[in-house]
């Protein structure tokens, strides 16, 4: 096959082309360059460059597909407007939607793609989509929106593996990203200041922070905030958010996240089931990358938990069942 992988810089993505060229397949380094503020150091040149050097090591073509427009439009703008309505939404599950497996691939295929990869840590038989054998660093949380249709086109070389295994294939063929550290952060933008950034497309505003009916301190807007978000204020006690009040512009904190919100039944917008259906039965329930496991019943776009959690509205509830990741949806 003829396949494209997506080369971020990074060494999982190096070592997935690698695989791919070493089974045999027709092999094209892409790597995929998104929108970058001007208003923030960006890596995109240092991770290009990086890419570049892994396409020249492994023997393979290397191309750029300029996807910045597509980028803003996409996840930047109704990411920040999510925020604006006081929202916490999660970039780099739209990211994987609507750049890496949407865009990337329509561009891709008009250049004689049969297949896209990516060096996430999930794996695939084309028809489901499975947890990596590596725990710790399974990314299915960041997959939920895949479908039938991209799974038949989309490959996860590193799914078998752990990470550990993924450095020594680098080191052993002399990768020259072999020792890079992980990139963490936004995907695309990398680790950046958050508040910060949002500041650059919401107008601060103040409001009251207050802790059993007494203010504890001032914040500069609400929608900045996330629940579960430590907040300094002139407490002596550690103090989290638990509810936000737009309309006031008012956040409540409390010691424990367990004081005031935690709710049991949520509703859910976006659903997507990978493999079409629902599930039947109780299935598992994952409301954080990397978080602990809920049992939970899905029925119609309502999900009730065995035990009440804290979840912010635009964040993505995962269903999971038997190391399968079933598809997921986003927190209304």
């Amino acid at each position: 096959m003829k396949i494209f992988v997506g080369l971020s810089g990074g060494v999982d993505s190096a070592v997935a082309a690698h695989l791919l060229k070493e089974q045999g397949h027709t092999v094209v380094g892409a790597f995929i360059k998104g929108w970058e503020p001007d208003f923030l150091p960006c890596t995109g040149a240092e991770d290009r460059l990086s890419a570049m050097r892994v396409a020249a090591h492994l023997q393979i073509p290397f191309i750029t597909v300029d996807l910045s427009d597509e980028y803003k439009r996409l996840v930047v703008d109704p990411f920040v407007d999510e925020y604006r309505k006081g929202r916490t939404p999660n970039p780099d599950v739209w990211c994987n939607r609507t750049i890496k497996f949407g865009a990337f691939w329509n561009q891709v295929k008009k250049r004689g793609a049969d297949a896209i990869a990516t060096g996430h840590y999930a794996g695939t038989d084309g028809k489901q989509l499975h947890v990596s054998n590596d725990e710790t660093k399974d990314q299915t949380y960041f997959l939920w929106t895949l479908t039938q249709e991209d799974l038949a086109h989309t490959h996860f070389p590193l799914g078998a593996l752990r990470k550990s295994k993924v450095r020594d294939i680098a080191k052993r063929i002399h990768l020259p990203n072999a020792l890079r550290p992980d990139s963490q952060g936004l995907c695309f933008l990398g680790h950046v200041d958050m508040h910060a950034f949002l500041k650059r497309f919401i107008e601060p505003e103040d409001g009251p922070i207050l802790h059993d009916g007494v203010r504890v301190g001032t914040h500069d807007g609400v929608w900045y905030y996330t629940l579960g978000q430590h907040v300094s204020t002139n407490s002596s006690e550690r103090l989290y958010v638990v509810s936000k009040d737009l309309g006031t512009n008012t956040l409540q904190v409390a010691t424990k996240l367990t004081a005031t919100e935690p709710k049991s039944f949520y509703t859910l917008t976006t659903l997507n089931w990978v493999s079409g259906t629902p599930p039947v039965g109780t299935v598992e329930a994952q409301y954080r990358y990397h978080g602990s496991y809920v049992r939970a019943q899905v029925e119609g776009v309502s999900v009730t938990l065995d035990e009440p959690v804290l979840v912010a509205p635009g964040q993505s509830l995962v269903f999971y069942s038997n190391g399968v990741c079933l598809g997921g949806g986003t927190i209304e």
